[in-house]
């Protein structure tokens, strides 16, 4: 048993030996092949995957959305996005709702999030529904953990976040046309 392990190990070896000699005619012709390394001629599964974008610091979060979902702030690595920090009572914030809607209906390549604070959860469901601005994300934080993760302090402000995590604020009250040229730089246009 031992004899036929020892053959077929020599003959494997006698093989890879024959198929990886030194550098021949052909790999005269073609020195690429002759001098990659081994490694970047082999891929492997995970070198194949797509790049997972690193998470911001400032999207190391969680929350829970208004609808009572959870919601996960390394979601959104590697988009560009736009936090609106808003309060219930907050009459800038009300007049801004048309802009906020319109911009979502026209940056459809952009994450647009609400972030609500300083009243209670039925007050910022209210706010939504009177406002019209339910299909965008609105998340629920009334222990302002992320208005402090992302340094705000005050409403109505809005977070301009690109891809790699930088960031911009503006203090509203921001109407439609100051609203979409801060959308418009985000994204570089």
């Amino acid at each position: 048993m031992i004899t036929l392990r020892g053959t077929a190990a020599l003959a494997l070896v006698a093989l890879l030996t024959g198929a990886c000699g030194s550098a021949g005619r052909d790999d005269a012709a073609n020195p690429v092949r002759g001098t990659a390394p081994l490694s970047a001629t082999v891929t492997s599964p995970a070198a194949a995957a797509p790049a997972t974008p690193a998470v911001p610091a400032a999207l190391a979060f969680s929350a829970k959305t208004l609808n009572g979902e959870p919601f996960q702030g390394a979601s959104l690595a590697g988009k560009p996005v736009v936090f609106w920090f808003w309060a219930p009572w907050c009459p800038k914030c009300r007049s801004e709702a048309p802009a906020v809607k319109a911009a979502v209906a026209a940056f459809g390549e952009v994450a647009f999030v609400g972030v609500a604070g300083m009243d209670t959860e039925a007050a910022m469901k209210e706010f939504v529904q009177r406002t019209g601005t339910g299909d965008i994300v609105q998340l629920a934080d009334a222990n302002g953990v992320v208005w402090t993760k992302l340094g705000v302090s005050q409403q109505s402000t809005f977070v301009f976040m690109k891809p790699d995590g930088s960031t911009t604020k503006a203090s509203g009250p921001l109407d439609k046309d100051a609203l979409d040229g801060h959308v418009r730089q985000l994204l570089g246009r």
